[in-house]
């Protein structure tokens, strides 16, 4: 059907440039050379000023481009200008095997090819995509002029290439053809693709010594190769000596502003308001990023009501920029609404709504839309599996995980970075820090994102050696390490007890790589010497900080001295961060729990009325497991699931076996001050062990079981597992909210040192 609708639209252009041939001329070609012709001629409404109607009615008998084919090789001799509007609407159409009927029709009726014709060639096959044979028609005109030229060079930047259009446009230099505007707005165009800075800077200067510095869109092709070469400041001073501005000047440097995440975007919006100029949808499409990029849900809201006023809610681009905007600013109900009253989605926005839903944590959600996507016939993008694979990396969910990456390599998408690199995340988080790896190294080509990614996922994975070692293997690729890099390896040497490996990176950091630490890595370094134990070190590095802590570093350091029972110095972190969050939950939780741990019942008792006073409730601690695709959810004492019964016998047994195996049952992870004997019952139904006892009556024998917790594992479920894992002969991962946990044969991966 897509292959009639060509045909009957190139025989409609073909019609409107034969009209103004008489009929009398008309009916010799068709005498003489077809009976195609000449049935088409025969209709009353042959030649008549709405024989475009006449035409299509005619290529309704065609059934095959066979006939159509046929046609031309019969070497009928048809005027110029049929050529050239018959190669315009293939341009049009990108109807590449159609224009190469054109071009052998040209060749073989011996009609003369001059430069303009040659640049109808060359632009027809630019626009459909096949270079080479518009590279073949550019070598083969004898004097090219200077839309040859720009044309080629258009070409390589539209379909990517635009080193090749900088040589080419050199070529052009060195050969005395002198540039018009269009030659400085493609090459400047091909320029920004690959933010070449320095190349800009040499262009710009060149541009000044013609008489193109006014054009106006030089001008907007200046701002935005600026832009996209990161350089905002000689983007904004090409704007700001611009005589003249259009609605292309004010969104191009809206959009760079936006894409760099500057509130400048807001405010340049507004003075575009007040200088009387309309957007149109690009300035409300890239004002709306701004906003996505800054959270300004008020600003988000007040552009919605301006699109709409403007009647641009139906603009498909513009939607897409209120699906995302609504979802950074995590409105993602808001999000699905306008997404339900787009009347047309396209792959942006179905990827856009997916992004919401993943982002959000709602990844059930996400796959649900993934679904709903491909039943729509919309085949996904690099970028649409990325965010479904976010989906899986946040549930835990491997098992969908490993089918999406089978589809992924199926739809020949593996071979794209961002979806290896979400492979990557995806597997790490899901456990399976082999299968990351796997994907890591058959990569053709890494990112800083991937790198980054695989040396997270060793930390996580307590790997500590093996992230220090990949970081070495990433500074001899010559790939320069950023800020989420030194987040990393100063999470591997927290996890692995490297305290002196870690001073040193993060001294590095500063001296060799001239980064800024933020506070995530000074809360890294606050980490890393709780978890050795050196709380003075800690508290000392907090207070000799270059800028006042926050509550994530009090936050820290309370958690360390829960874990070493330094009462006195966490009393004093919890002080502190009570002073930046005063209805912080966590600060009381911890400090509530160091008070139980030891034996201050009362000062536990005290504050947990006061957290009830407060209306603050603690986080319900959650355990998850992913069994034939489907997630099963737990908490402490939870008899809701439909094998409740199995679950607690198989609990029952357990406890049984471990007893015999040496174990005991470590009732100081029970926070209340109840009877001992309560005590140990308590913690036997804890939601970690409710998912491996599910996990265990669910799979099969042998099979790994894999469970997720959004806080950290306890001491008592910790050394419970260990003793799981030999009795069964199973191998149990539990991610929890720090790290993951690798049990086998009795032992676990990070030495008891977590």
């Amino acid at each position: 059907m897509e292959h009639f609708r060509r045909l009957h639209h190139i025989g409609r252009a073909l019609l409107i440039t034969l009209k103004c041939i008489t009929h009398h001329r008309i009916s010799n070609y068709c005498n003489l050379h077809s009976t195609h012709f000449r049935s088409f001629v025969d209709h009353p409404n042959a030649g008549c000023s709405n024989g475009s109607v006449t035409m299509g009615t005619y290529l309704s008998s065609f059934d095959t481009q066979k006939r159509l084919k046929g046609i031309l090789a019969q070497g009928i001799w048809v005027e110029r200008n049929t050529h050239i509007h018959y190669l315009q609407f293939c341009t049009d159409l990108r109807a590449l095997t159609e224009g190469k009927l054109v071009h052998a029709h040209l060749v073989s009726t011996g009609n003369e090819v001059d430069v303009f014709l040659h640049n109808r060639l060359l632009h027809m096959y630019a626009k459909c995509g096949s270079l080479q044979d518009a590279r073949n028609v550019f070598d083969d005109i004898s004097e090219r002029n200077v839309v040859s030229w720009t044309v080629m060079i258009a070409g390589y930047v539209q379909n990517g290439n635009g080193e090749a259009a900088l040589k080419l446009f050199c070529q052009m230099y060195r050969e005395g053809i002198k540039p018009d505007q269009f030659s400085f707005s493609s090459i400047l165009k091909a320029i920004g693709s690959f933010s070449g800075l320095e190349q800009a800077k040499q262009l710009h200067a060149q541009i000044v010594r013609t008489e193109f510095e006014s054009n106006i869109s030089v001008g907007n092709a200046l701002i935005t190769c600026y832009a996209k070469c990161g350089c905002l400041d000689d983007a904004s001073q090409v704007f700001s000596k611009m005589d003249v501005r259009d609605v292309v000047s004010w969104s191009a440097i809206i959009s760079g502003h936006a894409q760099h995440g500057h509130a400048e975007a807001l405010q340049i919006f507004k003075q575009m308001q007040q200088a009387g100029v309309k957007p149109n949808e690009l300035t409300l499409s890239s004002v709306l990023s701004a906003s996505a990029g800054l959270a300004a849900l008020f600003e988000g809201m007040q552009l919605h009501a301006l699109v709409v006023a403007n009647g641009f809610d139906l603009n498909i681009g513009v939607g897409n920029a209120l699906v995302t905007m609504y979802a950074k600013c995590g409105k993602v109900e808001d999000a699905q609404q306008v997404f339900d009253n787009m009347t047309k989605h396209d792959l942006v926005s179905w990827t856009a709504i997916i992004t919401a839903y993943a982002q959000q944590g709602h990844g059930e959600e996400a796959f649900r839309i993934f679904s709903d996507m491909q039943s729509s016939g919309i085949k996904p993008n690099d970028f649409t599996f990325a965010s479904v694979l976010s989906s899986c990396a946040s549930l835990g969910a491997l098992e969908q995980g490993r089918q999406l990456h089978t589809y992924v390599i199926k739809t020949g998408f593996d071979v794209y970075v961002s979806a290896s690199n979400a492979l990557i995340t995806m597997y790490a988080k899901g456990g399976s820090i082999e299968d990351a790896k796997y994907v890591f190294d058959k990569m053709p080509s890494r990112d800083t994102f991937s790198w980054n990614a695989m040396i997270t996922g060793f930390a996580q994975h307590g790997c500590g050696d093996k992230s220090l070692q990949l970081f070495e293997q990433m500074q001899e690729a010559s790939i320069k390490a950023d800020g989420i890099t030194f987040l990393g390896v100063l999470t591997a040497c927290s996890h692995a007890g490297l305290v002196d490996e870690g001073w040193r990176l993060f001294d590095s950091m500063i001296c060799s790589y001239c980064l800024v630490p933020r506070v995530e890595h000074y809360a890294c370094m606050v980490d890393l010497f709780g978890r050795a134990g050196r709380l003075d070190d800690a508290e000392d590095f907090i207070n000799k900080m270059p800028f006042p802590p926050n509550a994530v570093l009090w936050g820290a350091l309370l958690g360390a001295c829960r874990i070493h029972g330094n009462i006195e110095l966490g009393r004093r972190a919890a002080e502190s961060f009570l002073a930046l969050e005063p209805q912080g939950a966590a600060a009381h939780i911890l400090l509530a729990n160091t008070y139980a741990a030891a034996g201050r019942w009362n000062d536990a008792a005290n504050l947990r009325k006061l957290m009830k006073d407060k209306g603050l409730k603690k986080q319900t601690g959650r355990s998850w497991i992913e069994v034939n695709n489907k997630v099963h959810t737990f908490v402490v004492e939870d008899k809701s699931h439909p094998q409740t019964t199995k679950i607690y016998a198989m609990l029952q047994r357990l406890a049984h076996q471990m007893e015999e195996a040496g174990y005991m049952p470590d009732t100081n992870f029970v926070l209340h001050d109840v009877e001992e004997e309560q005590k140990e019952q308590s913690l036997y139904y804890h939601s970690e062990k409710l998912a491996i006892a599910f996990g265990l009556v669910s799979t099969p024998d042998g099979r790994c079981i894999r469970i997720n917790k959004n806080l950290r594992v306890c001491g008592d479920c910790h050394t419970a597992t260990k003793f799981i894992s030999k009795i069964t002969r199973r191998e149990i991962i539990v991610r929890d909210a720090n790290r993951f946990h690798h049990f086998k044969g009795g032992l676990c991966s990070c030495g008891d040192y977590w």
